[in-house]
């Protein structure tokens, strides 16, 4: 292993968090699944640091990173759902455009070959969003240290900036996928 390699080791420890953050959450142990949900947030900013100020970036890593941001906040959400901390349409809404995304670039791929893509704006304001909203119901409803209003406020926006985002990656990429099929019959 090499210092080039650093950002990716960080990646893969975060990734080893879901399950005891996951572990932690269901089993009531808030304070625990807190401080992990934060140096897992912290390795994040440090893995991408290290890979941008370095030059350390891989295709691994580019793969890997985002990845394990999924794995994390999908865990992280299943488990408050679980808990009944957020609401069960909300999880789901999450979830499903995920899946959504998912499919879209399988699809894409296998029909057309490359797919080079990026996080829209919408979606990482979505993220940034999705993540306060996890902080913000472990910190109120889990530990009372927030009002019940602040994760009811986050809900909404999650939902609907969720909503937004899929629906935005579904029109650019169907768009492109229109291009590129009339491309190749002409």
């Amino acid at each position: 292993m090499t210092r080039r390699d650093l950002p990716n080791l960080i990646t893969g420890l975060r990734i080893l968090l879901v399950a005891p953050l996951a572990w932690a959450l269901l089993s009531g142990h808030f304070a625990a699944a807190l401080t992990l949900f934060v140096l897992a947030g912290a390795s994040d900013g440090i893995d991408g640091y290290l890979a941008r100020r370095f030059g350390w970036q891989s295709r691994l890593g580019a793969l890997l990173d985002p990845l394990a941001d999924k794995l994390l906040l999908v865990a992280t959400y299943l488990a408050l759902g679980w808990l009944g901390f957020l609401p069960p349409s909300l999880v789901a809404l999450v979830l499903g455009r995920d899946l959504v995304i998912v499919a879209g670039a399988v699809a894409y791929r296998l029909r057309f070959g490359r797919l080079d893509l990026a996080p829209s704006l919408l979606s990482k304001f979505n993220t940034v969003l999705q993540i306060a909203l996890a902080l913000v119901a472990i910190l109120s409803t889990g530990l009372g240290w927030l009002p019940g209003w602040s994760t009811e406020l986050l809900v909404v926006a999650v939902f609907a900036s969720t909503l937004l985002s899929g629906l935005h990656y579904v029109g650019v990429w169907s768009g492109r996928a229109w291009r590129e099929s009339r491309r190749n019959t002409l």
